[in-house]
Formats: C-alpha cells, sequence, structure tokens
C-alpha cells in the first residue's frame, strides 16, 4: 500500500475512536471539530506539498471520490467479491471504516446548526463548481480520476436504485422539509432557495459579492439564454487579461492554472446551463435575485472600495444581465406570462446603481495572456492565434514575439490567421522605418508557416494574398535587404526545379511535382507577380520546361485570382500608359485579364520570339486550358486559364490590323485554334464560352485576313497582311470553319437575339471577296442566299430560290469553270453540290472535250492559291470526274520505249491524273505563266505537286500490298507457296524448283490454284511496275520544267517512287527480267541526266542503280 493512502487510513481509524462510543456515520456537524482534525491534518500532509503541486491536486480528487463511492457502496450494499474486482479504488476504500449509511443532502447539512460563514462559503464553492461544469482541459491523472469515478458512481447508483422497499426504508429523510420534497434535477430552484434562507449568515462583503455574482450567472444561463453567447476573440482577451491581472495580483505571478480557470469562468458564464429548471420560474427567480439584491444593498455589503477578483466577476455578470435582451433574447419557448417586467426592471435598476471600480489592462499583460494560450494549446487557441497575428498594437515585432511566433508555427498554421499575420508583416514593411532583420526573420516564418498548410488551403491563401496585392509583401517601398533576399529565396526555388529534372523531360515524378508546386507556392505567397513571371519566363525561354510549370500551376489555382484592375495602386504610370497603349478596337481592356497573362504579355514583349520559344508559349498556354481537376477530390474540371482569357487578351488585339502585336498573325491563330479544341465541359444550357470573345467581330477579322490570304503570292498592297505561309493560310480556314460552327449553333438557337449583328457581319462581307462567305456558311445557315459569280451559272444548274449571281469584272465570259473549281476547293459540302449541279451533256463529245480543255485551264488558274486542305478536294473532284467519264485525259506514250502487254485499266484514273498534273504544270510552267509566282510561289506548287504524288502512291500501294518480311521467311518453306515465298532468299528458290508429291486430287486442285495466282500476282507487279515508271518520268519532266530545278519536294518524291520500285522488284522477283531491270536504269538514268542539281542528280542515280532484277544478282 502506497505511504498516502496508509496516512489516509490511518487518520479515518483514529477519528472513528475518537467518535466512541457514537459511530463515524451518526457524526454531528457541531462534533467535526472535535472528530475532524485527524483527517483535516492528513489531508494537509499530502496535499500540501508545493513541489508536488500535480500530485497534491490528484489526492484531493482522489479522496472525495474514495469517499462517495464509500457512501454509495453502503446504500448500494455492493458485495465485496464484486467490488475487488470491479471497483479501482478498492485496496483504499476498503481501508476506510464505515462512515454512514444515508447522506444528507448538501443544503441541508450546511443549513445545520451552526451554520457559520464558512458553510456558506462552501456552498458557494460547490454551486460554483457545479455552474462552470466539468473542466475540459484537465488531461492525466486527473482526467483518470474523474473517469474512473464517474464510472462508478453510474454503476453503484443503478444498483441503489434497484434496492427492494424494505432496504429503501432505512432511507430516513424528513419529508417534510421543502428542500428535499422540491424535483431532485431543479438544481437552481435549490441553490436559490438556499441561497435565500442563508442570506443572514453573510457578514463579509467579498461573500457577498460572490454569491450575488454566481446567483445572477445562474439567472443568465438558465433563463436567459437559449444557446450559447459568441463573444469575439478580442474581448474574451480583454477580459481574460483583466481577470488574469487582477489574480496575478494576489497570487504575485502568472501562470497557467489562472489563465485556465478565467477560461473556466468565461466559457460557463455564456453557456447555456445543463440544469435546466423544471420549477422555478424567471419571475421567482427575478424575485428571489432581487430580494437579495436589495437585502445586501441595505446591509452595506455591496459597497465595493476594493478591486478584486469577486468584485470584477460580479461587474461582468452584472453586465451580462443587463444587456441580456440585446445580446441573447429570450428563449423562444418563454411564454410572455413568464416574463416580468417589472420584476426584471426593479433588478436592473438595483443593478444599475452599484459602482465598480475601472479596471484597466495593459497591451503587455494582453499579449502575455494570448501568448500562453497559444503556446500552451489552450481553449480557443486557434481563434487568439488569429488575433494576435492581427493585432495592429503588436504590428512592430520585437525579438520575444519573433522567437514565439517560430516556436508556436503550428498554431498558425489556418488559412484565416495566416491571413492576419500576412497582413501585419505587410504594413511593418511598409512603415517608415522598418527594423530590416527582424522584418526577414518574420517574412521567413509566415512563409514556413504557408509551406506547412495543406494544398488546398495554401490556394486559399494564395488567392486572398492576390486580394491584397498582385505584388504581396513586397508591393511597396519595401527595403532593398528584403527585396534582395527575396531575389535570391526565388532564384533558389527555380533554380531547384530546374537541376531537379524540371527541364526538357518530358515526364515529371509525382513527388519531384509537388516538391516544385510547394516550392513555387511558397515564393508565390510572399510576391505572386514576381513568381508568376519566373514561371512564363521558364515556361517560354527554358526548354523543355514549358509542361512542368502549366503542371505546376495547374496545382495551384489560387494562383489564378481574380481580374486585374486596370488602374491597380501598384502599377506605377508607365504600366498604366503601357496598358493603355495596348487597347483594341474589339476589346478595349488588354492588361485587365489575370495575373498571369499580364506576367505572360511583359515576357514576351521584351523581346522577339524565336521559333522554338513561340512554340513553347502555345504549349505552355494550351495546358493550362486545359480543364484539370486541381485539388483531389473535386469532381469538376477547371482551367488554369480560361480560353476565352487567352482569345481576349493574346489573339484580338494581335488579329486587329489597328492593334500593336505582341507576336506574329500565326501564332495568334494557332492560339485561337488551340482555344477552340478545349473541352470547357460547360453546362448545356449555358452559351458558348465564345460568345464572351466579341465573336461576330472576331469572325470578321478572320474573314479580313482569309480575304487577303487568297492572293498572298501576288504584291501585298498598303497595310495588308505580309509574310504569309500557306500554313497559315491553312491554319486560319481551320480556325475559321471551327469558329463559324460554334457562332452557326448559337445563332440557330437564338436567331432573334442575333439577327443584327448577323446582318451586320453579312454587310460587312460585301466588302471582302464572294468565296469567303462560304466559309461562314454555317453562321448564315438558311437567312441568306448563297452568292456567286454569274458565270458560275452558266456551268452549273443551281436553284434559284437558294443562288444568286453577282455581276463581278474579274469573272467574265468563259470563267464559270474557274468560279466551279473554286466552290469545289472551299468545302466537301460545296463540293457536292458543284459536282452533282454540273451541267455537261457526256452524249455530246465537243461538250466532253471543251469541258476538259476549260478545266485544265481553270484548275491551272486555282492551283497556286490552294491550301493542302483545298488541293485534297480537288483531287477527289479530278478523280471524279475521270472515273464519271466527265473528264476526258488521253494517255500518251512519250515515256514508253515499248508497249508491255498488260492490263492497266485498274491504274486508269492514277494514270490519267497523273497526265493532267503534268499538263497544269506544263501550262503553269510555260511562256505565258512562268512570271505569276515568286520563289515561294513555285515551292509551293512543288509541295502540292508532291502531295498529289503521295496520294497517288498511295493508291498504287492499295492495289498490291507488300507482304512483311515474317510472312516470307515463314511461308518460304510450306507449299502451296504464297506470294510471299517469291523473295530472293535462296531457300525460297530452292522451294521453287523442288516439285511436291501429290498425295490426292484435292492437293493437285490445291497446287494449281497456287500456280494461277501467282501468276496474276506476277502481272499485278508488273503493271505496278510501269505505273511506277511513268509517275517518275512525270515527276522528273516537271522538276526540269519548274523555275530553279531544285525543288526539293520533288526530289523526295522520286527517291520514294524508286524507293518503292526497288521493293516490288525485290518481293516479287519475276516481275522484271535483267534484260527489262537493266533498259529500266538505263530509261530513268537519260532521264535525271537533266536534271540541273548536281546533287540530286547523284543520289537519284545512285538510287537508281539499285534496282537490279533478283535473277541478276
Amino acid at each position: 500500500m502506497e505511504k498516502d493512502s496508509a496516512v489516509l487510513q490511518g487518520a479515518f481509524l483514529l477519528a472513528s475512536k475518537l467518535c466512541l462510543p457514537s459511530a463515524l456515520s451518526s457524526l454531528q456537524k457541531m462534533d467535526w471539530s472535535r472528530v475532524g482534525h485527524p483527517v483535516v491534518e492528513a489531508v494537509r500532509e499530502i496535499c500540501g506539498q508545493e513541489e508536488l503541486n500535480t500530485t497534491a491536486s490528484c489526492w484531493k480528487k482522489k479522496t472525495v471520490c474514495v469517499v462517495w463511492l464509500k457512501l454509495l457502496c453502503g446504500e448500494a450494499e455492493e458485495d465485496v467479491e464484486t467490488s475487488w474486482r470491479e471497483n479501482p479504488f478498492f485496496p483504499l476504500l476498503n481501508g476506510l471504516p464505515e462512515i454512514c449509511v444515508e447522506l444528507e443532502r448538501l443544503v441541508h447539512h450546511v443549513k445545520s446548526s451552526p451554520t457559520r460563514e464558512d458553510d456558506v462559503r462552501l456552498f458557494l464553492e460547490v454551486w460554483l463548481e457545479l455552474w462552470k461544469g466539468r473542466n475540459e482541459q484537465k488531461v492525466g491523472g486527473e482526467d483518470s480520476i474523474e473517469a474512473m469515478f464517474a464510472k462508478q458512481f453510474a454503476r453503484l447508483s443503478s444498483m441503489s436504485s434497484s434496492l427492494s422497499p424494505q432496504a429503501a426504508k432505512r432511507f430516513k429523510l424528513d419529508t417534510s422539509n421543502p428542500m428535499i420534497s422540491s424535483p431532485a434535477n431543479d438544481v437552481l430552484y435549490i441553490l436559490l432557495h438556499a441561497l435565500k434562507d442563508m442570506k443572514d449568515h453573510i457578514s463579509s462583503s467579498d461573500l457577498c459579492l460572490q454569491a450575488l455574482s454566481i446567483s445572477l450567472d445562474s439567472l443568465f444561463t438558465a433563463l436567459l439564454i437559449d444557446q450559447e453567447v459568441k463573444l469575439p476573440t478580442k474581448e474574451k482577451m480583454q477580459i481574460l487579461s483583466k481577470a488574469v491581472s487582477i489574480r496575478e495580483k494576489n497570487d504575485g505571478k502568472l501562470s497557467l492554472e489562472l489563465i485556465q480557470e478565467a477560461q473556466r469562468d468565461l466559457r460557463a458564464s455564456h453557456r447555456p446551463s445543463q440544469f435546466k429548471p423544471s420549477r422555478m420560474t424567471l419571475r421567482e427567480a427575478l424575485k428571489i435575485i432581487t430580494d437579495l439584491t436589495q437585502f445586501w444593498l441595505n446591509s452595506k455589503l455591496l459597497a465595493v472600495d476594493d478591486l478584486s477578483y469577486s468584485t470584477f466577476r460580479l461587474e461582468q455578470s452584472v453586465q451580462r444581465v443587463l444587456t441580456a435582451p440585446e445580446e441573447a433574447g429570450l428563449p423562444e419557448t418563454m411564454t410572455e406570462s413568464d416574463v416580468q417586467k417589472p420584476e426584471m426592471n426593479l433588478l436592473r435598476g438595483l443593478l444599475k446603481s452599484l459602482i465598480f471600480p475601472t479596471i484597466e489592462t495593459t497591451p503587455e499583460m494582453e499579449a502575455k495572456v494570448t501568448m500562453n494560450i497559444i503556446s500552451h494549446r489552450l481553449e480557443d487557441y486557434q481563434s487568439f492565434a488569429e488575433l494576435c497575428a492581427s493585432e495592429k498594437s503588436w504590428a512592430s515585432p520585437d525579438e520575444q514575439l519573433l522567437d514565439f511566433l517560430e516556436k508556436n508555427k503550428a498554431a498558425f498554421q489556418q488559412h484565416d490567421t495566416l491571413l492576419s499575420l500576412a497582413s501585419t508583416l505587410m504594413a511593418t514593411l511598409h512603415s517608415e522605418a522598418p527594423n530590416v532583420r527582424q522584418c526577414k526573420k518574420l517574412m521567413k516564418v509566415t512563409a514556413d508557416i504557408f509551406s506547412a498548410l495543406s494544398l488546398e488551403d495554401k490556394n486559399k491563401s494564395l488567392a486572398a494574398m492576390l486580394r491584397l496585392s498582385t505584388r504581396g509583401f513586397l508591393g511597396h517601398s519595401v527595403p532593398s535587404a528584403v527585396t534582395d533576399g527575396f531575389e535570391q529565396e526565388l532564384n533558389m526555388a527555380f533554380n531547384c526545379i530546374i537541376q531537379g529534372g524540371g527541364g526538357a523531360s518530358a515526364t515529371v515524378s509525382l513527388g519531384h511535382l509537388n516538391t516544385a508546386a510547394a516550392l513555387i507556392a511558397r515564393v508565390a505567397f510572399q510576391n505572386p507577380e514576381a513568381a508568376l513571371k519566373s514561371c512564363c519566363h521558364s515556361a517560354v525561354f527554358n526548354k523543355g520546361s514549358f509542361s512542368l510549370m502549366a503542371k505546376i500551376l495547374q496545382q495551384l489555382p489560387g494562383l489564378k485570382g481574380e481580374k486585374v484592375r486596370e488602374n491597380e495602386a501598384e502599377c506605377d504610370e508607365k504600366e498604366e500608359k503601357q496598358a493603355k497603349g495596348n487597347r483594341d478596337e474589339v476589346k478595349d481592356d488588354v492588361s485587365g485579364g489575370r495575373l498571369l497573362c499580364k506576367c505572360l504579355q511583359e515576357t514576351i514583349k521584351t523581346k522577339s520570339l524565336l521559333a522554338c520559344e513561340k512554340e513553347q508559349l502555345l504549349k505552355f498556354l494550351g495546358l493550362l486550358m486545359m480543364p484539370v481537376i486541381a485539388v483531389e477530390g473535386e469532381e469538376r474540371r477547371q482551367c488554369f486559364l480560361p480560353p476565352q482569357e487567352v482569345v481576349n487578351i493574346f489573339v484580338l488585339p494581335n488579329l486587329s490590323t489597328a492593334g500593336r502585336s505582341l507576336f506574329d498573325t500565326e501564332l495568334s491563330l494557332q492560339l485561337l485554334h488551340t482555344a477552340l479544341g478545349v473541352d470547357v465541359q460547360q453546362p448545356a444550357s449555358s452559351p458558348h464560352w465564345l460568345l464572351d470573345c466579341s465573336p461576330f467581330p472576331l469572325l470578321y477579322i478572320l474573314a479580313q485576313l482569309h480575304n487577303q490570304a487568297l492572293r498572298f503570292w501576288e504584291q501585298p498592297l498598303e497595310g495588308t497582311v505580309c509574310h504569309w505561309s500557306m500554313d497559315t493560310k491553312e491554319l486560319l480556314e481551320s480556325v475559321l470553319a471551327s469558329l463559324a460552327k460554334v457562332v452557326g449553333a448559337e445563332v440557330a438557337a437564338a436567331p432573334s437575339s442575333w439577327s443584327r449583328a448577323l446582318f451586320w457581319l453579312y454587310n460587312k462581307m460585301e466588302e471582302l471577296d464572294w468565296a469567303v462567305r462560304f466559309h461562314l456558311k454555317p453562321v448564315w445557315g438558311e437567312h441568306f442566299k448563297n452568292e456567286v459569280p454569274l458565270s458560275l451559272l452558266t456551268v452549273c444548274d443551281l436553284p434559284e430560290q437558294e443562288w444568286s449571281g453577282l455581276d463581278l469584272p474579274q469573272y467574265g465570259q468563259g470563267s464559270g469553270l474557274l468560279a466551279w473549281m473554286e466552290c469545289c476547293s472551299i468545302s466537301d459540302s460545296l463540293r457536292a453540290t458543284m459536282l452533282s449541279c454540273l451541267s455537261l451533256d457526256q452524249r455530246r463529245t465537243d461538250h466532253v472535250g471543251m469541258f476538259s480543255k476549260g478545266l485544265l485551264v481553270a484548275l491551272t488558274q486555282t492551283l497556286p492559291w490552294c491550301s493542302v486542305s483545298q488541293w485534297s478536294r480537288l483531287l477527289g473532284t479530278l478523280r471524279e470526274l475521270i472515273t464519271s467519264g466527265r473528264l476526258h485525259v488521253p494517255f500518251s506514250l512519250e515515256y514508253v520505249d515499248y508497249l508491255p502487254l498488260m492490263d492497266l485499266r485498274r491504274f486508269s484514273c492514277d494514270l490519267r491524273l497523273s497526265v493532267l498534273l503534268l499538263r497544269v504544270l506544263q501550262l503553269l510552267c510555260g511562256s505565258s505563266c512562268s512570271d505569276w509566282l515568286s520563289a515561294d510561289g513555285w515551292a509551293h506548287v512543288g509541295r502540292l505537286y508532291a502531295h498529289a504524288v503521295r496520294e497517288m502512291m498511295n493508291s498504287v500501294r492499295a492495289k498490291l500490298p507488300l507482304p512483311s518480311s515474317g510472312a516470307w521467311t515463314a511461308s518460304a518453306s510450306t507449299p502451296p507457296k504464297t506470294p510471299a515465298s517469291r523473295d530472293s532468299n535462296p531457300s525460297c528458290t530452292s522451294v521453287k524448283v523442288t516439285k511436291p508429291t501429290i498425295d490426292s486430287p484435292t492437293e493437285a486442285e490445291g497446287l494449281k490454284e497456287s500456280h494461277k495466282e501467282e501468276e496474276v500476282e506476277t502481272t499485278l507487279s508488273q503493271e505496278v511496275l510501269f505505273v511506277l515508271s511513268q509517275l517518275f518520268c512525270h515527276v522528273q519532266h516537271i522538276q526540269v520544267m519548274m523555275p530553279g530545278g531544285r525543288s526539293e519536294p520533288l526530289f523526295l518524291s522520286s527517291l520514294e517512287i524508286l524507293s518503292h520500285y526497288e521493293a516490288v522488284m525485290t518481293a516479287f522477283p519475276e516481275s522484271s527480267s535483267p534484260l527489262e531491270s537493266d533498259n529500266t536504269r538505263h530509261f530513268f538514268t537519260t532521264i535525271t541526266d537533266n536534271l540541273e542539281s548536281e546533287e540530286m542528280k547523284v543520289v537519284l542515280q545512285q538510287k537508281i542503280a539499285q534496282l537490279v532484277s533478283a535473277g541478276a544478282r
């Protein structure tokens, strides 16, 4: 047994002997002074050691618990066997003598004679503890003692309630006593009536102040509020500081227990009481308290002369009751009959008559209390951390505060608290003479706190910082030492990212990405604009880093921020003028976008971008426009940079002819094309995001650009777009088609809403070429007729209700087929219409002949200005005309030394198309047309012809697919032989000459069929070689004719033809004999001798020399 337990048990045994011959259970109150001395001394001995304050507190509780449980065990008649197994207090409990069978109510005890002021003080202390409730901040040993006691109390109480009627008779309570007969659960009734009965025994002013204070608090919490009254944290701090300041004067030092007790008082005084009255009414409670107040006022006990804690508590209680209706209101369940205004007014009048001394506290005391609450994580410490962070009176941090913040960073790791701390730091930095060293330390502490936040809170804090200032802590005049320190941290962060694998690597590990995002977020919180500028610079100018920068920003959607105000406080006059200078007639506010757009604009306007840098910029913006799930757990995907913002800031001003472009038109079109391809996942009912981008003016600008591109090989007029490439025109057509489709859908959904804009756009199109309107056909819908040159109507039977003619001077008599060809190149649907409505009588050969000649001329006029997509449509048109017999192209034998005996009908279309293109190029390269085009124009014609050659090559390949090398190897040893067995491999040859053994008629029939297939394939391969030879000769002829003779696309086409020629000869050895291959090599070499370029000639002739048949090897 423990020493302390033995001391306590011995004291109770001695008390029991002193009580003899009576039992200790029959002890009267008046006899306690004679009998209780040993128990009091034992408790003092155990609990009176200052160095063991924690142990002493535990023993106080343990003693109370043991005494109460001893009483309860007697009442419940608990079996000893059960007790030693289930009761953790049994060792100490069993050593105590029997105290009593019954326990009088506490109130009955204190009221019994003799009643002294100490009894009243005990009563008030018990009342105060009941009202405060359990101390929620206790942990460790005390908490475990209370938990064990509560468990045993519940067990014994349930046993006591189930006693037999005979056992119940042993309780001899005086039922005539109103204290006993009152409802057991109406604590307020019992306590107020007891205090009323004992008012004459209160003779000291301090005890009177305590009694009135607890009475008012009980009235307030039990009858005047039904929910907790929320106090601002600053008010809490002021109340606690005053309470602690007063008690500190008495105790001599500021202790943690003082703050905890003050918090407990404050909490209990603003929460609804746990003891709801069942009998006590508001009228009765008011009357009792009013009478008590009047009695003590008359007794001069409420005259407050000195400042004490009791005085402070009473002042707080009075203020709560006086302001109760305004603060909390009366409970909704309270009826008007319960509310007695006279009693309430009388009590208020008495309370208002009380005069309290002024209680002041100092900022130092408030800071000490706040820091203690935070550092020891006391109740509501996070709110106090936010208060500490936002307190302007502490805005000039000293070393003590900085050390405190550094040690307690975890307490400040909330979004709102961090924001308050950031605001305080900004105020400190922007003061007249900030302490640089302290500011840098505070800045580091704030950044450390931010770094410890979750990703979600980081993004909230970044968004909030952007609302405060786009330049964060460095938004105004800041000492250069602070700025230099941040610049070093910024550079170090980006160096770590790049050196850690964030450069050209396409794939980045998740760990590296998270680390990189954390580094960027940290510097961005300190200065968002500087961090975003560095991100933009790295994305554009560091090779391959655009992907990582985009992924980092997608993890930090808080940096999206709000729209930047044009005249923001931190923008200097120069920046403001620059912003105004970039305005455009289509969209007024170029700089009014998000901060990222502003930073990106400043990054790219400082230097001319290289092609690779433009590509990185395009990919960077493309990734930022893609919807992603930025925060884990979210369902909706969001764009870091909305497509409409990219269009408004980077596309519209640069496409406008009146704007000063930050970069070229092609890059603007690429950005627009990328933006239109983004799947934003808008709700079906919401309008398309493009409607926020001035869609009709945008369509008009694009139409203007397309109009200028129609004849871009010609000398450009003043004010028009220069340096066009055919790729740009191709891109422009694609963008125009996509844009028209989107706008057309919106117009079709609400035609009345867009009628005015629609007519405006249509009237604007009158200034442009007639063909441009057809690119906007989805926009017009059925609102307007198709307007074409009048000459087109002479060659095409078009319905008058849908088509009308325009009298255009450049389309005179005989230009109908030119207009027809241009229509065929615009779109697939328009090409289908032109082919179906072509007016041509195929029964008249003269008509077909005239049509074929006219089409040759029209094709020659159209070809140079076609984009690749337009040229593809025209090639499809020509194939359709050749196949249907409407276009007559005679095939000449000018490149044939001998006429082979083969069937070329399956290649008729390809051969005729090749001859037709030869005739077109002969006409175009002739003296009448040779000066039409510039060097770039001729290069483009070469690319278009090479495209047509590749298309014809694909058609030829499809008619005789080449087998894979694996198939040849597998089939070399397995009869009957397949086409794959025709290889140069010796094993294949041996199989070919060996006669298989025929075991059955079925096998003989199969072998015969195999020989037939081989003969067919051999013939087909010979036909393919002939077609390839014709294509090669045509390409060589055209390359020789073209100005310069160095068309690289045609040279590559020739190499491709020769490579396929060699592959066919290898796959099908019987397709060419040694003599035939020798003649072919000689013939091809003679053709290539006409080339001007010696380098090209040498390469081609080396390739020709490899065309050797299998038999000659």
